[in-house]
């Protein structure tokens, strides 16, 4: 029998840089969402919806009511952001509107009908927002645009209400028998950085933190129960669909996934799945939606891999291993080898999956030798990346290291002479200092490579910098 109601739900943040023809030199800050958004789309479109339910935080918005989008068709671009030739067109879904606001009534839910093209707000622009366009320039891909979907927003009601909303939801698409997957539009704290678009608040990393480890162990009530005050610190605007999103899943055994989470411009993007245990996986060929260098990484046999690994990667892999199973923190080797025995910066990085774990690095050497600088930021990429959990002893395995060893510095007076593939780059400005290594996927010109370096930083786009650029040795 067709299973119906929503049968999946999905967290998906909303930066339109996301969009090549928008992020442009940006992109490649971004690429560890993109490629998670690619993959969210992918298991959207093995869910077999026959709806998508969108609830985007930039939809209208009201204290006391849920606004739904009654056109038909579904219209939207994005001029706002400089590219008006991105355009798109959705059927809506009438039947499940109506379905939806009968159900929120019997729970006392106030649903107003919206209409873009009447206006009805004097200062909105017409047409979907970003919070609806973004999720669905990738799930189109896969889906079409053929499927229909449903559009709403969220309102400052207390947490309780939404969730009953969600409930709602749920009802109306299995009423109808409708397989809907419903998109949580939202991205998480602004106020992850000094530079961060709403300010700064220590808060703000404290809410990431536990929204995505509570994701990662379907904890329903970690989630139901974060209190306000972190809420209001952490400037987020996607808690709210997340709740109501729970709310669909009321009463049913779930399973989570987080597929990423990342932090680039003190905004928090986290792409996350949940839904019902029975379909979530078993039924779904799941490796299709990964790239060539994730299976190949899941299939590799590890003791091959791991014959073939270089001295300071060995040495970083025993380091991270013995930290995270006894908190003991290895001695370099006696026998180490000639070019490893002076000092220097050294960048350790850990992936899984082909997908980024954790990277720390020192630009010039903090300790007495290379070894020594191995073993600390091995071990800091492992446990102390604010972009990521610690690692965990079951994730060992699955881990594949490079080290980089970086060579000295040297001035040059402008961007001719970087090459983001030769070299990496420092830029300073007064105390503050930025780095990025060379020959990093998704930053292929010199502008794109100076334009993150200062983000890092915290250096604006039209502050004066000293630039430096240096080789690195890759061990891998």
């Amino acid at each position: 029998m067709k299973q119906t109601g929503v049968v999946l739900c999905v967290l998906a943040p909303h930066p339109p840089l996301l969009i090549p023809e928008i992020g442009k030199g940006d992109i490649g800050a971004v690429k560890a969402t993109q490629k998670a958004m690619g993959e969210l789309a992918c298991r959207v479109n093995q869910a077999k919806p026959d709806v998508v339910i969108v609830i985007s935080p930039h939809a209208p918005l009201f204290r006391d009511a849920i606004a739904i989008l009654v056109d038909d068709p579904l219209y939207g671009d994005f001029s706002a952001f400089g590219v008006p030739e991105a355009k798109y067109r959705f059927r809506n879904d009438p039947e499940l509107v109506s379905a939806i606001v009968d159900e929120g009534g019997k729970i006392g839910v106030r649903i107003h009908r919206f209409e873009l093209e009447s206006g009805g707000l004097v200062t909105r622009s017409k047409g979907l927002d970003h919070g609806v366009l973004v999720p669905m320039h990738f799930i189109s891909k896969e889906v079409g645009q053929g499927v229909p979907i449903v559009v709403m927003g969220t309102a400052l009601l207390p947490r309780d209400a939404l969730f009953s909303f969600g409930q709602a939801i749920e009802m109306a698409a299995r009423r109808l028998e409708r397989r809907a997957v419903l998109v949580a539009s939202g991205d998480l704290s602004h106020r992850l950085t000094r530079q961060a678009p709403a300010g700064y608040s220590p808060r703000g990393r404290e809410f990431d933190e536990r929204l995505i480890q509570h994701l990662r162990d379907t904890d329903i009530q970690g989630i139901l129960s974060l209190d306000d005050s972190l809420l209001d610190e952490a400037g987020e605007c996607g808690y709210r669909p997340v709740v109501t999103a729970l709310g669909a899943m009321s009463g049913k055994d779930l399973r989570s996934e987080v597929l990423s989470y990342e932090g680039p411009f003190g905004v928090g993007y986290g792409c996350a799945l949940f839904g019902p245990e029975t379909g979530f996986g078993k039924n779904c060929d799941f490796g299709r939606c990964r790239s060539p260098e994730a299976s190949s990484a899941e299939n590799c046999d590890s003791s091959r891999c791991r014959s073939g690994e270089s001295f300071p990667v060995k040495l970083a892999r025993a380091a991270v291993e013995a930290y995270v199973k006894s908190g003991k923190r290895i001695n370099p080797p006696e026998d180490i080898p000639r070019e490893f025995q002076g000092r220097a910066g050294v960048f350790c990085t850990l992936k899984t999956g082909g997908e980024l774990r954790g990277c720390i690095g020192t630009i010039e050497p903090t300790t007495d030798s290379i070894t020594q600088e191995i073993i600390g930021n091995a071990i800091a990429a492992a446990t102390q990346d604010p972009r990521f959990r610690p690692v965990r002893e079951d994730e060992l395995g699955s881990l594949r290291y490079s080290v980089d060893v970086l060579m000295q510095s040297e001035p040059v007076s402008g961007l001719d002479e970087l090459n983001p593939k030769i070299y990496g780059v420092i830029v300073r400005k007064g105390r503050r200092r930025g780095l990025l290594l060379p020959d990093i996927e998704g930053v292929d010109t010199p502008l794109e490579q100076v334009a993150i370096a200062r983000r890092k930083a915290g250096i604006g786009p039209n502050e004066d910098i000293e630039l430096e650029r240096f080789e690195v040795k890759r061990h891998t």
